[in-house]
């Protein structure tokens, strides 16, 4: 599937840069640059009838709390990684995208419980998981572990936070390494890990910036923003990265139909260059499938 070609008509293509327009203003971003995307991929995917909650809309929970994948710009303006593949999705299949913030904790219940149509969130593919949701894979992800600048502790990775305070955000798969890891400690005779949870990883972050905790766990991808954005010498790692694992788009087990639609619209996006792009901008090529 990494060679399909399509066929758009000058109408198509028109009015695909008029919709594309109209929510490029509605997310607040700038029309022009969202045009582009969707024109490129406009309306390629049919969508079964009655595959979505909404005719003519795709609703994706999404934890926005979490950049460079999903987060709010100036406050309202919701953008990221996650949210630009997930509107480039959108405009192959023709339908409009709304983003429906979801604390993670929740998210796959939200999606059962028919609040949204799919979760875009950076949420592992994972066997515990794949039994109760489908998966589209488009990514790679690690964990990571964040220290205060200059690693005072001398905290060189998981193993050295034995005795340790670490803040995450709930429900995410860094706590449960954690926990894991801190029984470890346990039985190497040492002081378990005590891990603080918090529903948005901004609010795990903040209480390592105020020195409540003295360390703090989040992806990989998170933490290299954090870092990046971060007041000069705020933060850094505290040793390599690990635990590299698929991140997908999970869908309800009973909608293939809607399943079927989004892995043919995300090969679309590998085939032409779109996806690579999009994480281009967004400093991820490292977790780009292979």
């Amino acid at each position: 599937m990494r060679n399909l070609t399509f066929r758009i008509s000058r109408l198509a293509f028109a009015s695909a840069a008029v919709a594309a327009t109209t929510l490029a203003v509605a997310f607040g971003g700038s029309p022009s640059s969202s045009a582009a995307v969707a024109v490129a991929h406009a309306a390629t995917i049919k969508v079964p009838a009655g595959a979505l909650g909404e005719a003519g809309k795709i609703r994706y929970c999404s934890d926005i709390s979490s950049p460079p994948l999903e987060f709010y710009k100036n406050g309202t303006q919701v953008t990221g990684s996650d949210i630009d593949l997930g509107n480039a999705i959108a405009a192959a299949l023709g339908v409009q995208p709304v983003w429906v913030n979801t604390a993670f904790a929740g998210i796959i219940p939200a999606l059962q419980a028919g609040h949204c149509d799919a979760i875009i969130s950076q949420l592992f593919d994972k066997p515990a998981r794949r039994a109760v949701v489908d998966f589209v894979d488009y990514m790679n992800s690690s964990e990571a572990v964040l220290v205060a600048a200059g690693n005072p502790l001398h905290i060189t990775g998981v193993a050295d936070l034995c005795g340790r305070t670490v803040a995450a955000e709930t429900g995410t798969t860094i706590t449960t390494y954690l926990a894991q890891q801190g029984k470890q400690c346990v039985q190497n005779k040492k002081s378990s890990i005590s891990v603080q949870t918090f529903l948005r990883d901004a609010d795990a972050l903040e209480q390592l910036a105020l020195g409540h905790v003295q360390a703090y766990g989040t992806t990989v991808e998170t933490g290299a923003y954090d870092i990046s954005k971060s007041s000069p010498h705020q933060f850094q790692f505290a040793g390599g990265a690990f635990d590299q694992i698929l991140t997908g788009i999970a869908t309800r087990k009973n909608d293939s139909a809607l399943h079927t639609a989004i892995a043919r619209a995300f090969a679309t996006l590998r085939s032409n260059g779109t996806y690579r792009r999009i994480f281009a901008k967004w400093g991820l090529l490292a977790d780009l499938l292979k």
